[in-house]
């Protein structure tokens, strides 16, 4: 499995939300200054994120986006399969019935299965916050004295 760039900045865009909410709506050619990417990759995404619910949109002078919840509600795994489509490793796992004619006998069926509980379970439980708090505590305050 590979994040695509479409998913890596999408996450990037909900955390400097998260980071910058304080601030109320933000626009995006702030966030994408502040994240280095391209504006217009940004506005590709934005539409996604909206109609999926997960953002706010203010329209006018001093409009822009913010996140709909707190950030302690989104968690990667949502985010990603909002922009990914998917996280499943293998195409037979990703409906609820695998319809694979080989499933019955697969040797394999049963590893795959258990990566992708794995990485669904990873996911799902790494919220926004606690991607920003552990941000925090790496780079807290150091003094020399």
């Amino acid at each position: 499995m590979k994040i695509s760039t479409k998913g890596r900045y999408a996450l990037r865009m909900l955390l400097d939300l998260a980071i910058n909410q304080q601030d109320g709506y933000i626009a995006l050619k702030d966030i994408a200054r502040r994240q280095n990417i391209s504006k217009k990759y940004l506005e590709q995404i934005v539409p996604l994120l909206n109609k999926s619910g997960l953002l706010r949109a203010n329209r006018g002078y001093q409009g822009g986006y913010m996140l709909s919840r707190p950030a302690s509600q989104y968690t990667v795994g949502e985010i990603l399969r909002l922009t990914e489509g998917t996280i499943c490793p293998i195409s037979c796992l990703e409906s609820e019935v695998n319809s694979c004619g080989n499933a019955s006998k697969c040797m394999t069926l049963p590893m795959w299965k258990g990566l992708y509980d794995v990485i669904k379970n990873y996911l799902d439980n790494i919220t926004l916050q606690d991607i920003i708090d552990n941000n925090a505590s790496l780079s807290g305050d150091n003094y020399c004295i």
